[in-house]
């Protein structure tokens, strides 16, 4: 497996936040890594936090919900609305934090084979103002995000061996 980082960018003067990401697994693992509940419970959100997911319902007009607890038993909730989800290949949703209502980012997700059986994530968020946006980049998304898709890594590597292990 090779190393892979997490391309974020915060470019000034636009509500906006942009990321790439590189996974050494084709596609339909990637894509079923993010619509399947319990994987998504595996990867989504920092370790340290208990999941509980709500509803997860990725399909066109379908919708989330979960929450994260810390160890001192705060709740951090987040819901949105999924778009568009044309599997294998793109995810529009909307993203709230519960904790900040009202303030609502639009996100896209791109799949993109790129041979070799790895696959490019490409995001895109819209914030609704430059303050939402630069608290976003600010709360160490960028970390969060970074420990999400190292877990990811893992997922996708028990998956791919179990799929192998089945052949």
């Amino acid at each position: 497996m090779t190393e892979h980082v997490l391309n974020l960018t915060v470019p000034a003067g636009v509500p906006f936040i942009d990321w790439t990401r590189e996974f050494d697994a084709p596609i339909n693992a990637v894509y079923r890594a993010h619509s399947d509940p319990a994987l998504v419970k595996q990867w989504l959100g920092p370790a340290v936090y208990d999941m509980q997911i709500d509803a997860w319902d990725l399909r066109t007009g379908g919708h989330f919900r979960f929450a994260q607890s810390d160890a001192e038993g705060n709740r951090y909730s987040f819901n949105g609305v999924f778009h568009v989800a044309r599997e294998n290949e793109l995810i529009i949703q909307t993203f709230e934090f519960e904790g900040y209502p009202d303030v609502v980012s639009i996100e896209t997700l791109r799949f993109e084979d790129v041979g070799d059986g790895r696959t490019l994530l490409t995001g895109h968020s819209t914030y609704p103002s430059q303050e939402a946006r630069d608290g976003m980049a600010q709360s160490d998304m960028e970390g969060g995000m970074s420990e999400g898709y190292e877990r990811l890594d893992a997922v996708l590597d028990a998956v791919l061996d179990s799929e192998r292990a089945m052949h």
